[in-house]
């Protein structure tokens, strides 16, 4: 390496469904090598075996998986499981691997998640005296390359917190990818590890907090959710903004219910005394039931012995069905004895019409909102005459559908009455 205050030449360790596009993204202004156990196709840097991927590199990043048990993903409940740590098998295979192939002086980049304090106990000794940055990236699947481009802050880690050398010569190689005036958070590894976590536990807390409010409103009645969260969402004097403020499904995806399961072993290994992460994926769970409680009044309501879920993926336009509160949903109502089926066509599950009770599970105007990259909110198929269609974003119109019933889940106002009584169905 002929400057290591300059990162030109870099190598990425692990090309999967975070690594592939942020590589992408890298390899528009530098040379990028990558290597992954997958043999994924890059559109425009090369895989390499893993000691070519390494050699003469600049940086090293890192974005391997650090996976939970299948079994905690969030599509089925995870509240009464024995809390669990991330795996770090791979990051550590890999970090291992790593020291074979590159001087002492190497610097590895580290974006793969991990909870706070794992950098200092159990991944840096494993790098020999190598510089060990931690830059996890605050993303979503769907929209990886312009959160990448466009980030909330751009989150760097060390050893010590300080501004060094190797942290300057990273934001300058960030500086020819990222939106001009990003803002750089650098601390010690367990601040940055804290920040990347809590970031994402934070939005599942939102989301169980606003999905409450559209519970309360099921049972009192008389009351539109949206009036009360546009009210909060637009307090910024003391409380938080706008995002990730409207009710609707729950939080889903790879990462935030994991994230919440993962915190709450830390807080255990921690002895705090309390754990606020279970208390919200519970939360969310009993949401899921209270949900597929209103799907299966109006199925009885209507005589339908069949329930839709328009979405099964965990959010619209991706195939991953990791963490999908459609899922979650499902199980409640399966539970209850009823048929359910998906409609979907990233995850194969394609219909022309359907005929039944159906949950517009996806919204791709408030999902995407947050990056401003809002899509219009179009049906997967069309719905037969006779449907009942129960909408927990409240978007769409009953002019939208002038042959089915179409209910807003959380607005219990005048004309909604008929809603309120779902939860006495056990």
């Amino acid at each position: 390496m002929e400057d290591l205050g300059i990162i030109k030449r870099v190598g990425l360790i692990g090309v999967g469904k975070l690594g592939l596009p942020c590589g992408e993204v890298m390899a528009e202004e530098y040379l990028v090598e990558g290597f992954d156990i997958r043999f994924p196709k890059p559109s425009n840097f090369q895989m390499k075996p893993i000691q070519e991927a390494c050699r003469n590199k600049d940086a090293i990043f890192v974005a391997v998986p650090t996976p939970h048990d299948s079994a905690y993903g969030g599509e089925l409940p995870t509240s009464t499981l024995p809390k669990r740590n991330f795996g770090y098998d791979n990051v550590k295979d890999v970090f291992n691997q790593i020291t074979q192939y590159t001087p002492d002086e190497q610097r590895i980049v580290l974006i793969s998640t991990v909870l706070p304090g794992t950098c200092r106990k159990e991944l840096n000794d494993i790098l020999q005296g190598r510089t060990l940055i931690y830059n996890p990236y605050l993303i979503a699947m769907g929209s990886v390359k312009e959160d990448m481009r466009r980030p909330e802050m751009l989150i760097i880690g060390t050893k010590d917190g300080n501004r060094s050398e190797d942290v300057n010569s990273l934001v300058d190689f960030y500086t020819k990818l990222l939106a001009k005036q990003t803002r750089i958070i650098v601390g010690t590894w367990e601040e940055a590890e804290s920040v990347k976590i809590f970031y994402n536990t934070f939005i599942s807390a939102k989301l169980s907090l606003v999905n409450m409010i559209q519970d309360v409103s099921e049972r009192l009645g008389h009351m539109n959710v949206d009036i009360v969260t546009d009210a909060l969402k637009n307090s910024s004097k003391r409380i938080m903004g706008p995002k990730y403020m409207t009710a609707g499904m729950g939080d889903g995806g790879s990462c935030h219910p994991r994230d919440n399961i993962a915190l709450g072993w830390l807080a255990n290994e921690l002895n705090l005394g309390y754990d606020l992460f279970g208390a919200i994926m519970e939360s969310r769970e009993v949401q899921a039931s209270n949900l597929a409680k209103k799907l299966a009044f109006l199925a009885k309501q209507y005589d339908h012995q069949k329930i839709w879920i328009h979405g099964k993926a965990f959010k619209p336009f991706v195939e991953l069905t990791d963490g999908s509160y459609s899922l979650l949903v499902a199980h409640y109502l399966k539970k209850l004895n009823y048929d359910v089926g998906f409609i979907d066509p990233m995850t194969g599950d394609l219909h022309t019409s359907v005929c039944g009770v159906i949950l517009l599970a996806h919204c791709p105007e408030v999902t995407y909102a947050y990056n401003n990259c809002r899509t219009e909110n179009a049906a997967y198929c069309s719905f037969e005459a006779g449907s009942v269609i129960l909408d927990p974003w409240r978007k769409v119109k009953a002019d939208d559908y002038p042959n089915c019933h179409v209910f807003h889940y959380g607005n219990t106002r005048e004309g909604y009455e008929v809603m309120k009584v779902s939860h006495e169905i056990e």
